[in-house]
């Protein structure tokens, strides 16, 4: 009986266990507004928005390696932005913590929805910024 039990335990502590990859659900944005049209808001939002299609377009894969050339990347196109002042980069948990020049500070996550960074709406120097 104490058998039976120690196995119904285990096999329930370890069924009880999570995954440690969390960047399917950071990256996954359903149920969350349209990242266009929060990129609509401002043009620090639009960059914010840009940075986390970036860090999505650079996902390689799970080791350390990966993270850091994916973190590395896009913290480069980041500081290539105009409004940006600071990047903060959080390689464990798929964050950057970035400061704009006009001192909003934001958390960007990967946004994995398909589309290239240059492609959103509203960012300086963008193709919306050519009209």
């Amino acid at each position: 009986m104490t058998r039976a039990l120690v196995a119904l335990l285990l096999v329930t502590a370890v069924a009880g266990c999570r995954e440690y990859d969390f960047y399917p659900r950071l990256s996954d944005q359903s149920g969350l507004l349209d990242a266009d049209t929060y990129a609509a808001y401002t043009k620090e939002a639009a960059q914010s928005v840009a940075i986390g299609r970036k860090f999505a377009q650079e996902y390689r894969g799970t080791s350390f390696a990966d993270r850091k050339a994916q973190t590395d990347a896009t913290v480069a196109y980041a500081q290539s932005l105009p409004g940006v002042a600071t990047v903060v980069a959080d390689t464990i948990g798929y964050r950057l913590t970035v400061t704009f020049k006009n001192g909003w500070r934001a958390a960007v996550v990967p946004i994995a929805d398909g589309k290239a960074p240059e492609a959103t709406p509203n960012l300086p120097g963008g193709p919306a910024a050519a009209q």
